[in-house]
C-alpha cells in the first residue's frame, strides 16, 4: 500500500475509534450511576436504619371487642349483619325482656311493702313511747304514795299490812316501767333507721336497682364507632351471659405496631414523627406519631421438668435480628374507614439522631413504596 492510501485510511480508522469510544461513554456512564445509586442506598440502609429506619413489618390494631350479653334469655331480634359498619349506641340484638321485666315489678312492689313495714315499725315505735311515759307517770305516783305511806308508818299511824301493800304498788309500777322501756328498745331495734336509709328500705332499693340494671342489658347496643364481624347467631338464638354473640371491632382508637430490628429501636423516642403508607389506601402518605416502644418480648421455653431442652439450630453466617414492637398513633382522622384491624402498612421514622440528608432520602423511599402499594 503507498504512502498515499495510508494517509487517507488513518483518519478513517481514527474515526472509527472515536465512535466507539463514544458509543461506550454512555454505557460507562450508567454503569457508573448504578454503582454509585447502590453506593449511596448501601450507606443509606445501613447508616439510615439506627437513626431513620423503616420497616414494612407493620400491621393495623385496634381494639377487637367480643359482644357478649350480661344476661341470659332468647334472642327475639338481631339489628346487624355480618360485617356492618355501626355508630355508637346504635341496636346490635335484643334478648326478651319479659322476664325481666317481671323481675323489675317484684322489685318495685317489695320496695313498696318495705316502706309500710317502715311505716308500721315507726308507729309501734310511737305506741311504745306512749306506754313509756304512762308507766313513767304511774311510776313516779306510787314513788310518791309509797314514801308517804312509809313516813305515816314510821310513827305507827298506819298498819303494816297497808304500808306493805303501798309497797307491793310501787314495786309493780318499777317493773311496768323497766317493761316499757324494753318494749321501745325493741320496736326502735325493728324499726332501724328511718326513711332511705333504713335497711330494710336500702335492700329493697338495691334489688330495685339491680333488676332495672338487668333489663337495661337485654339490648346490647355498639360501645363506640366501629364494624361488626364473625356474627354467628340469628333470632331465636339462647344467649347465655358471659357468652360472646358477636366481635366488634372499634374503627376510632386505632393504632399501628411496627416490628422493627432491635439495632433500629436505639433511637427512637417518643413523640417522633413518622409517614406511614397503608396497604389500603395507596399513593397516599398519612402522618403519625410514636407513642411507646415496648421493652420486652417474650423469649422459647427451656422446656418443662422430664423433657429436654430444645435447641434452635441458625443457619448462615448472620443470626435473625430481633424484632421489638414500636407503637404508633395517627396524627388525625385522614384514613378513617380504611384503617382496618391487621391490614399491612409501611413505616418510616424520623427521629432526633437523623439530618436532612437521610430525612430527605426516607422522605422519598417512603412515598415511593405508597406508590409501589398499587402493584402488591
Amino acid at each position: 500500500m503507498s504512502d498515499e492510501q495510508n494517509s487517507e485510511a488513518a483518519p478513517l480508522h481514527k474515526d472509527n475509534e472515536e465512535r466507539k469510544i463514544s458509543r461506550a461513554d454512555p454505557v460507562q456512564r450508567f454503569a457508573w450511576s448504578v454503582l454509585a445509586l447502590i453506593l449511596i442506598l448501601i450507606i443509606w440502609y445501613v447508616t439510615a436504619d439506627r437513626v431513620a429506619p423503616w420497616t414494612d413489618q407493620a400491621r393495623v390494631q385496634a381494639w377487637v371487642i367480643p359482644v357478649t350479653p350480661k344476661v341470659s334469655g332468647k334472642v327475639t331480634k338481631v339489628a346487624v349483619v355480618q360485617n356492618q359498619l355501626v355508630k355508637a349506641g346504635d341496636l346490635l340484638a335484643v334478648i326478651d325482656p319479659e322476664k325481666y321485666e317481671i323481675f323489675v315489678l317484684r322489685a318495685e312492689a317489695a320496695l313498696e311493702i318495705a316502706g309500710q313495714s317502715v311505716g308500721s315499725a315507726t308507729a309501734e315505735v310511737n305506741t311504745a313511747q306512749a306506754r313509756l311515759l304512762e308507766a313513767k307517770a304511774k311510776l313516779n305516783e306510787y314513788e310518791v304514795q309509797a314514801a308517804r305511806i312509809e313516813a305515816v308508818e314510821k310513827k305507827g299511824a298506819i298498819s303494816r299490812a297497808a304500808a306493805d301493800s303501798a309497797r307491793a304498788e310501787r314495786a309493780k309500777a318499777r317493773a311496768q316501767f323497766s317493761r316499757a322501756e324494753a318494749e321501745l328498745e325493741k320496736a326502735k331495734q325493728e324499726l332501724g333507721i328511718e326513711g332511705k336509709e333504713n335497711p330494710k328500705v336500702r335492700d329493697a332499693l338495691a334489688a330495685l336497682r339491680q333488676a332495672r340494671i338487668d333489663l337495661n342489658d337485654t339490648e346490647l347496643t355498639a360501645p363506640t364507632d366501629g364494624g361488626i364481624t364473625n356474627l354467628k347467631i340469628d333470632k331465636g338464638y339462647y344467649a347465655k351471659a358471659g357468652t360472646p354473640l358477636m366481635t366488634f371491632v372499634a374503627f376510632k382508637d386505632v393504632w399501628i405496631k411496627a416490628n422493627l430490628r432491635e439495632n433500629s429501636v436505639g433511637n427512637i423516642q417518643i413523640g417522633d414523627p413518622v409517614d406511614i403508607v397503608l396497604d389500603m389506601l395507596p399513593g397516599k402518605v398519612l402522618k403519625g406519631t410514636v407513642s411507646s416502644r415496648a421493652f420486652a418480648v417474650t423469649q422459647p421455653s427451656y422446656g418443662t421438668a422430664g423433657e429436654a431442652v430444645t435447641v434452635k439450630a441458625n443457619s448462615g453466617w448472620l443470626r435473625d435480628a430481633q424484632r421489638f414492637p414500636v407503637t404508633i398513633k395517627f396524627n388525625d382522622e385522614s384514613a378513617y374507614g380504611y384503617r382496618f384491624s391487621g391490614g399491612q402498612a409501611d413505616v418510616q421514622i424520623y427521629t432526633q439522631e437523623s439530618n436532612w440528608l437521610l430525612n430527605g432520602l426516607g422522605w422519598l423511599w417512603i412515598r415511593l413504596m405508597s406508590w409501589l402499594s398499587y402493584v402488591y
